[in-house]
């Protein structure tokens, strides 16, 4: 059963950013209500109040009982809206719950148990969905959902298909991987030969030290600042009086 709790509000005439601004200097927060067949009517909460409440809830999956100017009327929060910089709340989004019409909610998945393949092999669980989005009944809505990750081992998954929730019509692909148990990660180490074709000194294999300067057998440094390479031998041919001379 969906949990609900009540929280206090009035109506408001003033619109625009200066009477919001005006409100939360006052402690208030702005907020509008809105849902099918009524006009959306500006609200104000008490800051306060809000901030515990929702310390204290889920809420996309938490039935508000707005008080209204004294009359009651059942929410769900469709947003909260929060200062980028500053610690508090901007305004809030409700939406206008009826007895016996079907709505859309997003209610949390937790994992349940620990896995076989992280306790006896090591491996980790990861959990890619979170939230899980239905269609039910006001008075049916789940505070969350359990999934039981027990008996996965490594490399296996649980689906959207694996969950179990009366009452609801689940609207996400059955085939979603919900956890899985993935293998502990390796830490990758460069092959000796590789290591050495980059002239990195591999531990414990024998010539890895590098002759010194001036060693026997090292080749001779280039000299410092030489950039011009030295002249190439001239080759010419000779002239018929050279040969004669030479053949005398």
């Amino acid at each position: 059963m969906a949990q609900t709790v009540q929280l206090a509000a009035e109506t408001r005439t003033s619109k625009g950013k200066g009477a919001s601004r005006e409100m939360r200097r006052a402690g208030k927060v702005p907020a509008v209500i809105y849902g099918r067949g009524r006009e959306p009517a500006q609200l104000a909460l008490d800051g306060v109040a809000l901030g515990r409440l929702l310390e204290r809830i889920v809420p996309e999956s938490t039935i508000v009982e707005l008080t209204v100017d004294g009359k009651p009327v059942k929410t769900l929060i469709r947003e909260v809206q929060r200062h980028p910089v500053r610690p508090g709340i901007v305004h809030v989004d409700f939406y206008e719950i009826l007895a016996g019409q079907r709505i859309r909610v997003a209610v949390p998945i937790h994992c349940v148990g620990i896995p076989d393949g992280v306790r006896n092999q090591g491996g980790t669980l990861d959990q890619v969905i979170r939230n899980v989005e239905i269609e039910v009944l006001p008075d049916d809505i789940p505070e969350h959902v359990e999934l039981d990750v027990t008996a996965l081992t490594i490399g296996t998954s649980l689906h959207i298909s694996d969950l179990s929730i009366p009452k609801v019509h689940i609207l996400m692909d059955a085939a979603l991987t919900v956890a899985t148990v993935v293998a502990p990660r390796v830490e990758e180490v460069a092959a000796p030969a590789a290591a050495a074709a980059e002239g990195v000194p591999v531990e414990g294999a024998e010539g890895a030290v590098p002759a010194a300067a001036g060693a026997p057998g090292a080749a001779p440094a280039a000299a410092a600042g030489a950039t011009e390479p030295a002249e190439p031998e001239l080759i010419r041919k000779r002239k018929p009086k050279e040969e004669d001379e030479e053949e005398k």
